[in-house]
């Protein structure tokens, strides 16, 4: 219900009570009047009588008091009069007139206690006031009652009964009720009319008010309120389309701003208000993501929480990670939140020919939600069931693509997702810079424990991992070999062929280790010609047996120089830990011990450590 219809309820049903009020009020008024007015005719007119009655009595005219009481009857409204006897007066001048001798109950009661009697009865449909008056003795005042009358100061001598007609009164009553009902109601109507005059602007711009509100909150704000007038009410409706139009521009900014930074304008059909505070917290919330995967420690910490984010904020359950080798092959971080997996959703020639992948090698998003087929590479049945859609996002670094991220739904669920995916951007963009900077860490990290060389890891690799080696080999309870080369007459090679040729040698040396030994075993450029090799594993047989093989391979390979070709050796100490020593670093000592004993017994050769050839600091080798 409408403001200006409650209000116009609310006078009429105001002016309605007022009218009924009032016509209550006036009757219960004008009865009252009635019978206030009918008492005192009443007693006017029994008191008349009396006084006739008394100079009739006194003049000696009392027979001719019919006559009198039949002229009083033609007093316009007097339809009754009449005179009772009491008893006393009866016993002592015998009975009257045949009226004065019958008393109804009215008068007898009257007779009796001397009190009057008024009441309103219904002759023939038309009301009549009745009174009876009693005449009571008294010898006070002129004439003296009890000259006359053998009775005794305060008898009742007799009762005038007087009936006056109402009809008048009340045709006057009804006629003034009527009157003030017109009066009243053509004021109301007055009144209403005034009322809604003034009240209209109100109920009108309330519910333009109402209606606006209703379109803002549903991110719409161009409606606005009509100006009706210019009191308070006006200036009401002009504050709110300021302050409509105020939130209009203040929106359409945030929208223009938030679309610069997620890449999506909220459409036509979208709650602007709730999409843009959708998009302002997501902003917030991918803010703070970055600032909790700064502080990871790995590329592997920050994507498997990036996977939980998916699972957990956005319900998506299929998704795959990839990252760029260095050879342009791309590599599989992540497979619907396991590590380690194959490729699944897409072709596994990716790997090895990155070009197939159309984000990879486009370098923009892949949006297979909306466009079908459009990646050749991605297999949309991979898990059988339900055929799938994808949408790919490539992660650019260092201007090219380092990773990618490939997000996988259901044919049936792909609008949902694509509602999604402007959201999911941000926390991809905030994470790009980390995953950049995590790489260019990891490479720096990696180049300073690595031989620059000959691509081997270096001496300070040992330093930061030789702790996880000692810890793997006590938790395994198995042995690990010590392995120290050295080429023999290396210097030579610098001084006759110089320092180019030695540096051929040594990357030469550098791909003969590794070739002889296992993938897990860790190769190790020690300083200038000297190298460590670790076997994990292995006791003293197999590690003299790898340290013989590799001897020979050496001495049977023919180093390219330029201008020719060389011929070179090399002598390989051997310890184990913890046979030899319970501390790695002592171990690696008794290694070089025995390399150092190979060369003093003529080179090229290998030789197991033994504790006769341990001396104290002050001997020598």
């Amino acid at each position: 219900m409408t403001l200006n219809r409650k209000v116009t309820l609310l006078f009429v049903a105001l002016a309605t009570s007022i009218l009924v009020a009032l016509v209550i009020i006036s009757l219960y008024a004008f009865r009252s009047f009635a019978l206030t007015s009918s008492t005192a005719h009443v007693k006017t007119a029994a008191e008349i009588v009396r006084v006739h009655l008394t100079e009739s009595m006194i003049n000696g005219t009392i027979g001719k008091r019919e006559q009198f009481l039949e002229r009083l009857m033609e007093v316009q409204g007097l339809s009754m009069a009449r005179v009772i006897r009491s008893p006393l007066v009866s016993k002592q001048f015998g009975e009257g007139l045949q009226r004065e001798m019958v008393a109804d109950r009215i008068e007898a009661q009257v007779l009796r206690d001397g009190q009057p009697r008024f009441s309103i009865i219904d002759e023939i449909g038309e009301p009549v006031f009745r009174g009876t008056i009693p005449y009571i003795a008294s010898s006070r005042g002129t004439p003296n009652c009890l000259q006359c009358h053998q009775v005794n100061e305060g008898d009742v001598l007799g009762a005038v009964t007087i009936e006056l007609l109402l009809s008048g009164l009340r045709k006057h009553a009804m006629t003034s009720v009527v009157s003030i009902i017109i009066t009243v109601a053509v004021f109301s109507l007055l009144a209403i009319v005034g009322a809604r005059r003034l009240m209209l602007p109100v109920g009108d711009t309330a519910t333009e008010i109402g209606e606006v509100v209703q379109r803002a909150l549903k991110g719409q704000f161009k409606a606005r309120v009509t100006q009706r007038t210019t009191d308070d009410i006006g200036l009401i409706a002009a504050h709110v389309n300021r302050l409509l139009g105020y939130l209009e521009q203040g929106l359409a900014s945030i929208v223009e701003r938030v679309a610069q930074l997620t890449g999506r304008m909220p459409s036509g059909i979208d709650n602007q208000l709730e999409a843009t505070i959708d998009m302002v917290n997501s902003l917030a919330d991918a803010a703070t993501f970055k600032i909790t995967i700064e502080e990871d420690e790995t590329k592997a910490e920050i994507y498997d929480r990036f996977g939980r984010l998916l699972t957990e904020r956005f319900g998506l359950l299929e998704y795959s990670f990839y990252e760029t080798l260095d050879n342009g092959h791309l590599q599989v971080i992540a497979v619907d939140g396991e590590n380690g997996h194959g490729c699944l959703w897409c072709d596994p020639q990716i790997l090895v020919r990155g070009e197939r992948c159309r984000a990879r090698r486009a370098g923009h998003m892949v949006d297979g939600l909306t466009q079908e087929h459009i990646c050749t590479a991605f297999v949309p049945d991979a898990k059988g069931g339900e055929v799938r859609r994808h949408y790919c996002v490539p992660i650019i670094q260092s201007g090219v693509v380092g990773a990618v991220v490939q997000l996988v739904t259901p044919a049936t669920t792909a609008a949902c997702l694509a509602l999604q995916v402007p959201y999911i951007l941000m926390f991809i963009r905030e994470m790009a810079p980390v995953l950049e900077a995590k790489r260019l860490t990891e490479t720096l990290r990696e180049s300073s424990l690595q031989d620059a060389m000959t691509g081997l890891h270096n001496r300070r690799f040992l330093e930061e991992y030789v702790e996880t080696l000692v810890a793997t080999a006590k938790r395994h309870q198995t042995g690990l070999a010590i392995l120290l080369l050295d080429l023999d007459y290396f210097k030579m090679v610098n001084d006759t062929h110089g320092h180019d040729a030695g540096d051929a040698v040594l990357k030469s040396i550098a791909e003969l280790l590794k070739q002889n030994v296992r993938a897990s075993d860790l190769v190790i450029r020690f300083g200038g010609e000297e190298f460590l090799i670790l076997l994990p594993d292995t006791d003293g047989a197999a590690a003299l047996k790898v340290a013989e093989k590799i001897r020979s391979a050496v001495e049977q390979y023919k180093f390219r120089i330029a201008g020719g070709e060389l011929k070179k050796t090399i002598s390989v100490g051997v310890a184990l830990f913890p046979e030899d020593s319970e501390t790695f670093w002592q171990t690696l000592k008794y290694a070089d011990v025995a390399l150092y004993r190979a060369k003093d017994e003529g080179r090229n050769r290998v030789l197991r450590f033994a504790p006769a050839m341990w001396q104290d600091e002050n001997g020598g080798y």
